[in-house]
């Protein structure tokens, strides 16, 4: 089982608008001036760091028998003035909503995902990206 992953993106004919299709099928629209009509690859990227990490946390927090009944995780990211213009800031915020959530678990799934399992977080890391991460749990 090979580990690359692929995508394509096809200009569409239009200012800086692309349709984009990844290795697993999926599509969808990126468009450099972002709106309800397609992301932008840089905000594709944040989606992709939030996605990756909130994976791994709610597999560790099942692991662990949390009983989750909500979850999401938002991100927010600064990027530089300058081209390239990378992230040079972001911000995680986990929600955690559920009964009995301990705490020290929470702390736990967020560190191992930071640390070891999240692969888009961590080139977020070695770039330079100052990441902060924060949690909530709500208890319902």
């Amino acid at each position: 089982m090979s580990n690359e992953k692929t995508a394509k993106v096809v200009w569409s004919g239009t200012d800086l608008q692309f349709h984009g299709t990844l290795g697993s099928g999926y599509q969808f629209e990126l468009n450099s001036n972002a709106g309800p009509h397609g992301g932008s690859p840089m905000e594709f990227l944040l989606a992709g760091v939030a996605g990756c990490t909130a994976m791994d946390v709610i597999s560790i927090l099942q692991k662990m028998r949390q009983d989750v009944h909500e979850f999401y995780v938002e991100i927010s990211g600064l990027r530089a003035d300058q081209h390239p213009k990378v992230y040079t800031e972001a911000t995680i915020t986990f929600v955690v909503r559920g009964r009995q959530i301990k705490e020290e678990n929470v702390a736990r799934a967020i560190e191992l995902s930071e640390t070891l399992y999240c692969s888009a977080s961590q080139m977020f890391h070695r770039s330079g990206t100052k990441i902060t991460t924060t949690y909530r749990i709500e208890e319902i």
